[in-house]
């Protein structure tokens, strides 16, 4: 398979781009250059390892896969067991992962991230800070130092590019690993969910999707007018799960957001929090 896009833009970032995979690349220090050349490098192959994987990386389980990225999914996914989760649930955060340790696999990069389609794999020497922001409304900024465990910031919800079972907008976590950041997001905003709602438009994934790891099982398509009272209710739900994810060390904490309220789970380094109304769990 061919077809890479390898293409430097504004702010001398680099942009690599190959069917569904789109990832911005950034990095600081005197080794910026090699290490570009070093992740476009690695970026070549990247889609056909993965689709050689897809018939196990599209199950909840089976054989270790072969490639280090597929292998890196499963190893993400494997502490949700025995709830249903296929490796594909991490595979943006896996990567982005692969991509950030070809780029850093030399000397000068003094900070570097890769942000593969809102899920991001950071690197920081000591003295770097990380900064971004994990929702728009409202409006959270992180900055995130060298000092913490935490390299991986992933999101995902019903407002993203996939699908999910629940009916949060989205859910932002913080983990030790990118892949282990887009595993955990994804089984939280399922958690996020007011089952059997009127309100509430599934229809089967399959339907939406043929080629979904999550087959027949239902997925969210619209989500109509929610009481206060129901959206706590959801929330809670999700924080009750998150809880449970802080409590086994897979996250470090987690922002949820549903209809213009948020949770916010564990020690985050939030620098701003511009809201309505902030309901901390």
């Amino acid at each position: 398979m061919t077809g890479e896009q390898i293409t430097r833009i504004a702010g001398g970032r680099l942009h690599l781009h190959h069917g569904p995979i789109d990832m911005i690349v950034g990095a600081e220090g005197p080794g910026q250059e090699a290490g570009f050349a070093r992740a476009a490098d690695r970026f070549a192959g990247l889609l056909q390892e993965l689709v050689n994987e897809l018939p196990r990386l599209r199950r909840a389980t089976g054989p270790m896969p072969k490639g280090p990225v597929a292998r890196r999914m499963v190893h993400a996914v494997t502490p949700f067991a025995p709830q249903f989760i296929t490796p594909m649930a991490a595979v943006a955060g896996a990567g982005a992962e692969e991509i950030l340790a070809a780029l850093c696999d030399g000397p000068g990069i003094d900070k570097a991230y890769v942000n593969n389609g809102g899920d991001i794999a950071f690197h920081l020497t000591r003295g770097q800070v990380m900064q971004g922001i994990v929702a728009a409304d409202p409006v959270a900024r992180l900055a995130i130092g060298h000092d913490t465990s935490v390299r991986g910031v992933a999101t995902s919800g019903r407002a993203g590019r996939s699908l999910s079972r629940g009916i949060a907008e989205s859910v932002t976590v913080l983990a030790k690993t990118a892949a282990a950041a887009d595993a955990a997001a994804t089984m939280i905003a399922n958690a996020v969910d007011l089952p059997d709602h009127p309100a509430v438009t599934r229809l089967p994934a399959s339907d939406v999707s043929p080629e979904s790891d999550l087959g027949a099982r239902l997925v969210t398509r619209s989500v109509g007018h929610l009481t206060r009272a129901e959206v706590e209710r959801a929330l809670g739900a999700g924080v009750e799960y998150a809880e449970t994810c802080l409590a086994a060390g897979l996250i470090a904490g987690a922002v949820l957001m549903l209809a213009g309220h948020c949770r916010i789970l564990g020690d985050l380094p939030l620098k701003t929090l511009i809201t309505k109304e902030a309901l901390h769990a």
